[in-house]
């Protein structure tokens, strides 16, 4: 016992040795002791490598490790997440003699939850001899760390259901992320009711985890009265906060929340920076997300690499491609989350080729891909119709880099085939998958179907997707305009009755635009503005000048219309409205940027390159899908959209 609390004291000071060799030559580590002393202060200090690699001459030096080293060394397997370096130290412990150390087989199974294996985490759990209230507590956590929410929950059941133990702080913080994680509200209410009555409420850690609880619940009312309640508000508290606003979609309340924690005089962390940029990436506010960008600057949280890739991803949806690119570059050390968030700006923004190439040098520099960074380069290989490049990268992720595709990435891939017209082929591609094909999937293949006007493949996708998300007014729209396209109208009306029978109803497109820190909003033929006379004739004035350079009006775009007036209604659409606004009002030379909540169409998108050519604007058009940025009569995305 004195040993541990010598340990412990010397662990605490969290200071690195000046020098290791200097340590070890000085000291002459020639017991068990001084050894375990130093790999605990590697271990604190995030070295695994090195703790491990003091471990083994440790043992080449003939002394043997006591169960204080292993408890030592046991996070240090942990932190290297490679599971044969835990089995090779298990194998040790039961060679030792040390399997009944109730402290060494709690730092074991925790060390099993770490590196993602809980079926070893449970066999070291159901075989300790004696279990204390750390032991249950590091078996709720990793259940939690592992997503497995439900088993968190049920082994919680259990501790209540012991006399001997009092569950504390780190009990019932656990078992409210998982009430979370599967939002269970019914069982989060209970758990709280449990925390008052034994008088942990006051426990800032514990408040942090209720707020969150009813955030993600969708009880945001009851979360914001438990954060005004909490007397001690640290900057934790505040983050959670500000991420229940983003988990709610409240993205202005979460920038409210940042500047009245700042008010308050709460210093912002990392994770803080993180998630006001989050916040205002989400609502496009460049102005807000500047602001943010100088106090990392000022703070010096630029190395935290979380809050460099929100700042990439901020600039990115904010329609700023220079400003991602150069927040990338001036990052030290790029993580796959960097590199993933600069690859999808670049897809998202049109720039499909410079997004592959960026894949390319990632992998040359030995960062290991992600789920989601081969959903954008697939992305990007079917926006640019690199379909062999597309199969390779498809094929290396369980090949090479062992991750399962999902239904994003069969999506792209139905989409990189069916956006270069190879619609049988998508079919086939579909029936072939290991896994059920959901909305996403059949969804892209409908996108293909309109493209090229396939009748009999659009119907039957259509039908299909019909069930599958019955309310979602997007498949019924495409399946309508390609019967439109073919003349097929009596068709068409059919699935707007169905559309009505099924009481599902077309989003209203509209558009906005920034002008002088005020947003102006647009519908089809909107006539509320107040220049909405020189609006209409800056229109008229615009079509003369396209048509003169070649313009012909792409009808197939105007649906709902009656016969003859079908260029003219493409001359309301909301975009145009506003991109007539921003000519009026924007100072020359300035860009114009334009956000829409649907696809753009292409009627549009040609007059957006006549116009960046015309009057030698940028215009940057944000749809649903990407950004679209104009200039010099040529849109980023090349055409292929």
């Amino acid at each position: 016992m004195k040993f541990r609390l010598r340990l412990t004291k010397l662990a605490s000071y969290g200071r690195p040795f000046p020098n290791f060799q200097q340590f070890s030559s000085a000291l002459h580590p020639n017991n068990v002791v001084t050894w375990t002393t130093l790999i605990t202060q590697l271990s604190h200090l995030n070295k695994p490598f090195q703790a491990l690699t003091h471990f083994n001459r440790m043992r080449n030096t003939g002394i043997y490790p006591n169960q204080f080293t292993f408890s030592a060394i046991l996070p240090s397997c942990a932190h290297t997440k490679l599971l044969t370096h835990g089995q090779q130290m298990h194998s040790l412990i039961f060679k030792h003699g040390f399997l009944n150390d109730t402290f060494v087989a709690t730092s074991l199974l925790d060390m099993y939850a770490k590196c993602l294996n809980m079926f070893f985490a449970e066999k070291v759990f159901d075989e300790m001899y004696h279990r204390n209230l750390v032991s249950w507590n590091a078996m709720i956590v990793g259940f939690l760390k592992n997503k497995l929410y439900g088993r968190a929950i049920g082994l919680f059941r259990e501790v209540l259901c012991q006399d001997s133990l009092d569950p504390d702080q780190v009990t019932f913080s656990s078992v409210l992320s998982a009430c979370a994680g599967v939002v269970d509200l019914n069982f989060g209410i209970q758990v709280h009711g449990n925390i008052v009555k034994r008088g942990l409420i006051s426990l800032v850690y514990v408040n942090n985890s209720l707020v969150d609880m009813y955030c993600k619940c969708g009880m945001f009312d009851d979360a914001t009265k438990l954060f005004y309640s909490a007397g001690d508000r640290d900057v934790v508290t505040w983050n959670v906060m500000i991420m229940g606003c983003i988990h709610n979609e409240n993205f202005e309340q979460a920038c409210r929340f940042f500047n009245a924690m700042v008010r308050e005089g709460v210093v912002p962390d990392g994770a803080s920076y993180s998630s006001i940029i989050h916040a205002s990436a989400s609502i496009a506010a460049l102005a807000q997300g500047s602001l943010i960008h100088a106090h990392v600057l000022k703070t010096g949280h630029m190395k935290n690499a979380c809050v460099s890739s929100s700042l990439v991803t901020m600039y990115g949806k904010c329609g700023n491609l220079f400003d991602a690119y150069r927040v990338f570059q001036e990052t030290e050390d790029r993580n796959v989350i960097c590199w993933t968030a600069m690859i999808a700006v670049c897809h998202q923004h049109g720039c499909a080729n410079e997004a592959i190439e960026l894949f390319e040098e990632m992998l040359k520099e030995s960062v290991v891909p992600e789920y989601i960074t081969f959903v954008s380069v697939l992305s990007a290989c079917s926006h640019t119709g690199k379909v062999d490049d597309g199969f390779k990268y498809f094929n290396s992720m369980a090949n090479i880099h062992n991750i399962k595709p999902g239904p994003e990435h069969y999506a792209c891939m139905v989409d990189l085939l069916g956006r270069v017209g190879r619609l049988e082929e998508a079919w086939n591609f579909i029936e072939s998958m290991p896994i059920k094909p959901d909305s996403s999937v059949w969804g892209a293949l409908l996108g293909a179907c309109g493209k090229y006007g396939h009748v009999e493949m659009g119907r039957e996708v259509a039908e299909r997707l019909f069930k599958l998300e019955p309310d979602n007014p997007g498949n019924y729209v495409l399946l309508s305009n390609i019967y439109t396209r073919h003349r097929m109208l009596d068709k068409a009306d059919e699935v707007k009755r169905l559309m009505g029978i099924n009481k599902v109803r077309k989003d209203i497109g509209c558009s906005w635009i920034d002008v002088k820190n005020k947003t102006f909003v647009f519908t089809v033929n909107d006539r509320s503005h107040s220049r909405t006379r020189d609006i209409y004739e800056m229109l008229q004035n615009l079509k003369e000048l396209i048509k003169k350079r070649g313009y012909v009006a792409e009808k197939q775009f105007a649906t709902n219309i009656v016969e003859g007036s079908e260029e003219q209604s493409l001359w309301c659409h909301s975009e145009k409205l506003a991109l007539a606004l921003g000519l009026l009002v924007l100072p020359a030379g300035s860009p114009i940027r334009i956000k829409k909540n649907l696809r753009t169409c292409g009627d549009c998108h040609t007059v957006m390159k006549f116009a960046s050519e015309i009057f030698r604007r940028e215009i940057i058009v944000r749809d649903i899908n990407r950004f679209h940025r104009f200039t010099n009569g040529s849109c980023s995305c090349r055409d292929y959209w």
